[in-house]
């Protein structure tokens, strides 16, 4: 297996497999209620089961090269990832998100991984446009897409349906030759 190093604390990106669901649930568990304020996966993520499949239906779409799944280690332990929850590599796009349990806050993780996925998906995979989809509430999130580079292009209101209640949708992009040229602050 491999690891990409994020820098000089340890911090590791790795693929995540079908393979490492308990790890991946007990994972979730840590960190359920904290990823739950914004994203479904804490509540599609719920038993050894459940995250078998998800798991699994990330090395799906890896295998069709329409998406893909990264933990982010640190010290030995899982604490979060990034993922490609779409790729259409005929279409030149991609949707990256992010998820950390609160152990992981304010250590620059998510920026510093998703930097390497987009790296990889634009130099690597010819990906043209790769956008970031966050609840308008959850600064965190919007706080990495502006770190990334990416601009905000639309709210899209009450489009999101998340434990009953609707919420407005932020899409921030970057496209391939704002990557390239190093639009991306620090």
């Amino acid at each position: 297996m491999y690891a990409i190093p994020l820098g000089e604390d340890g911090a590791e990106l790795r693929p995540l497999e079908p393979w490492q669901a308990e790890e991946f649930l007990a994972h979730m568990d840590r960190g359920r209620e904290f990823i739950g304020r914004y994203i479904a996966l804490a509540d599609a993520v719920a038993d050894l089961e459940s995250a078998r499949e998800f798991l699994q239906g990330y090395a799906d779409k890896a295998a069709a090269d329409a998406g893909r799944i990264y933990g982010i280690w640190t010290d030995g332990k899982l604490v979060g990832g990034v993922l490609f929850r779409t790729m259409d590599v005929n279409q030149g796009t991609a949707e990256a998100g992010c998820w950390l349990e609160p152990s992981a806050v304010g250590k620059g993780l998510v920026t510093r991984a998703a930097r390497v996925i987009i790296d990889w998906a634009v130099v690597e995979r010819g990906i043209h446009r790769v956008e970031w989809w966050a609840k308008a509430e959850n600064e965190a999130s919007i706080a990495v897409a502006r770190r990334l580079g990416m601009k905000r292009e639309a709210v899209l209101r009450q489009s999101y349906v998340h434990r009953g209640s609707r919420y407005d949708m932020e899409i921030w992009a970057v496209l391939a030759p704002e990557w390239r040229a190093g639009e991306t602050p620090s």
